[in-house]
């Protein structure tokens, strides 16, 4: 259960130096400075390498970057870091075999560089992926040549980096003291000038191996030093996967009530990340500590986000433990036919990674069975051994054969499922489009018609009483107590006739539709200042000339309405801007105030309509949404929309 969360950590040590996110600014700067030679290749680098373990996509995205200039400019050192790092990103979003190939080619690119620092680094590297691939004595055999190779080369400043991967190495041998005492070697070195190695994953390899030999008081007093490194380094990664390490060990002391505060720690975090895998490990501790703590609701709904993220993504290790939970809860709700299910979903995987395990085993077993017996016979007969070996080899070349044709049909029918499910859910999409598109034009035209009804039928009712009153009042003679009454009912009127207007502009501006969105924008603003309750600054660029389609332009002026109004309401402030500027094909909108500000993790929990009602205009004008608050530091909403 613990082992695949073990090995999240194992993250390569042998890295460039990170970077503070605090010098992102910096090398910003310098790279708008910075020529196009390999001085900004470098830099790209460091700038992916600064979002390496909290933002991937955007690491991958300055990699790429370097790659290309690195080709450009033939530079082969660039393209070595390159692929390293590239092959770290892969590794930490659980693409082990993409992370493989990109190891490979960095262990190349360093041979042709003839730097025997950089092969030590992808010696060490590619041995950890194979760890993830389940080829542990490959792990060690890449792990202990590394090794070997610093020894010889005397790189003192690398053994403590290499004494833990060889340690992770015997670790998934089950060899756990001899792994413990190569990381407390790496622990001893760790002080040495010039090493490189992320204290927080050492100390959390020891937490582990600590807890395979139930040595609990030591695998906890690691489990704390670990999470004390991982948040000096700013590593969420590793600290997400520690406080899910510790889950297990709580659970193991009896303590479910730190158990379940640390799982929802690692929850927290791992929603942070870009790891479907992590995510699901983290739902499924949760539940797990739910479970312990008589919780079954909610352990329920943790298990059923798990399974949606370990179903999509195939993760084998994770289905099996959600199953695994899913029997113990229905048991203890009494349901014994939903437990029977899911026990037998949790042995039908169980059996799978077994029969997995023995056919790789029965696998290798044969191999060397068949070295042994050629052996034999190249004593007894040379020439039967020939024919043999030639069999042999048929034999595998026809199975090959075999396996290449059924792994092509296997691939196109997953690639054609997964077509099939993506083309029904673009297909959902346009129709929950079609259905918002149809409820805003129809909310825009029963707006305009009752504010055409509000305006020409009872504005003009409202004025014609209005006048006959007053010609009522030249022809006759009143106390002057009615003549007091009169003029309070006039002035009622009047406050009437004044109302009715503003709520027909409200349903319908009639700016909007004579003058345009820019125009209308302004007035509302405009309006609101005048009120008194807030200062709405508004700006514009780039829409005197243009003209918006006229559903688009409502969307925009009820989503802007409706911030404002959202800001009258709740956010206690005292001034508002309103940004809205057009850019080629971009309309970019921004409503900020100085309000008191609010949690935005509450605002999928809100039961008010306000919020759906912005996303699904955003939505249907296909925008992007963006809100940033916090408490005490006002409120701002950033929105795109392509036109």
């Amino acid at each position: 259960m613990r082992r695949a969360l073990f090995l999240v950590l194992l993250l390569i040590a042998s890295l460039l130096a990170s970077a503070q996110v605090k010098k992102r600014d910096s090398l910003f700067k310098l790279l708008s400075e910075s020529k196009k030679d390999t001085s900004r290749v470098m830099l790209l680098l460091r700038i992916a390498d600064t979002y390496e373990t909290n933002n991937q996509d955007s690491s991958v995205y300055y990699l790429t970057k370097s790659k290309n200039l690195s080709e450009e400019l033939n530079f082969k050192m660039g393209l070595y870091h390159y692929y390293e790092n590239s092959a770290i990103v892969s590794f930490t979003k659980g693409d082990y075999d993409l992370a493989m190939k990109q190891s490979n080619k960095a262990l190349e690119e360093a041979k042709e560089l003839k730097d025997s620092n950089l092969i030590v680094n992808m010696l060490n590297n590619t041995g950890i992926v194979y760890s993830y691939l389940g080829q542990f004595d490959k792990q060690l055999d890449y792990t202990l040549q590394a090794l070997k190779l610093s020894e010889k080369l005397n790189k003192k400043e690398k053994l403590a980096s290499l004494y833990h991967s060889v340690g992770n190495a015997y670790y998934n041998l089950n060899q756990f003291n001899k792994a413990i005492d190569y990381w407390l070697l790496a622990v001893k070195l760790h002080k040495q000038p010039g090493t490189k190695i992320y204290l927080n994953r050492l100390y959390a390899s020891l937490g582990q191996g600590y807890t395979e030999l139930k040595v609990n008081d030591s695998a906890l007093h690691y489990y704390k030093l670990a999470i004390s490194e991982s948040v000096k380094s700013n590593d969420t990664y590793a600290e997400a996967a520690i406080y899910g390490f510790m889950v297990n060990l709580y659970a193991d002391l009896g303590n479910y009530k730190e158990m379940l505060t640390v799982a929802e720690k690692s929850l927290v975090l791992s929603k942070k990340l870009q790891s479907n895998q992590i995510l699901a490990s983290s739902l499924y501790n949760v539940a797990y500590a739910n479970y312990f703590n008589d919780n079954n609701i909610s352990a329920k709904k943790n298990l059923d986000e798990a399974l949606v993220l370990a179903i999509n993504d195939s993760l084998t290790d994770e289905l099996k433990n959600i199953y695994s939970i899913y029997s113990f809860i229905a048991a203890r709700d009494g349901d014994f036919k939903k437990s029977l299910w899911a026990k037998s979903k949790y042995d039908s995987i169980q059996e799978f990674l077994l029969s997995d395990r023995i056919i790789k085993n029965s696998s290798d077993f044969e191999k060397k069975y068949e070295v042994e017996k050629k052996n034999k016979q190249l004593l007894l007969q040379e020439a039967t051994l020939a024919k043999r070996a030639f069999l042999i080899k048929s034999l595998i070349g026809s199975t090959m054969t075999l396996l290449v044709i059924f792994l092509s049909v296997y691939f196109y029918y997953k690639g054609k499922q997964k077509l099939q499910a993506q083309k029904i859910r673009e297909l959902e999409k346009e129709k929950q489009l079609a259905a918002t598109e149809a409820v805003l034009k129809g909310e825009a035209q029963e707006r305009s018609r009752l504010a055409k009804d509000l305006h020409d039928g009872l504005g003009g009712m409202l004025s014609g009483i209005k006048y006959s009153f007053q010609t009522m009042k030249g022809n006759l003679i009143m106390t002057p107590e009615n003549q007091q009454a009169f003029e309070r009912s006039m002035d009622m009127l009047d406050s009437s006739i004044k109302e009715m207007r503003r709520v027909a502009h409200n349903m319908m501006p009639e700016s909007l539709v004579r003058f345009g969105l820019d125009t209308a924008l302004k007035d509302y603003c405009t309006s609101v200042s005048k009120s008194g309750a807030l200062q709405v600054s508004y700006q514009s660029i780039g829409l005197a000339n243009y003209t918006f389609d006229q559903t688009m332009a409502i969307s925009i002026y009820r989503i802007i309405q409706e911030l404002i109004g959202n800001t009258l309401k709740h956010g206690a402030a005292k001034n508002a801007i309103v940004q809205v500027t057009k850019s080629n094909n971009l309309l970019a909108v921004t409503v900020e105030d100085d309000g008191k500000g609010f949690d935005t993790n509450m605002i999928e929990l809100s039961k008010g309509i306000g919020y759906t009602n912005i996303k699904h205009r955003v939505d249907f004008l296909k925008g992007k949404l963006d809100i940033n608050s916090e408490e005490g530091n006002g409120t701002s909403v950033h929105i795109e929309f392509e036109i």
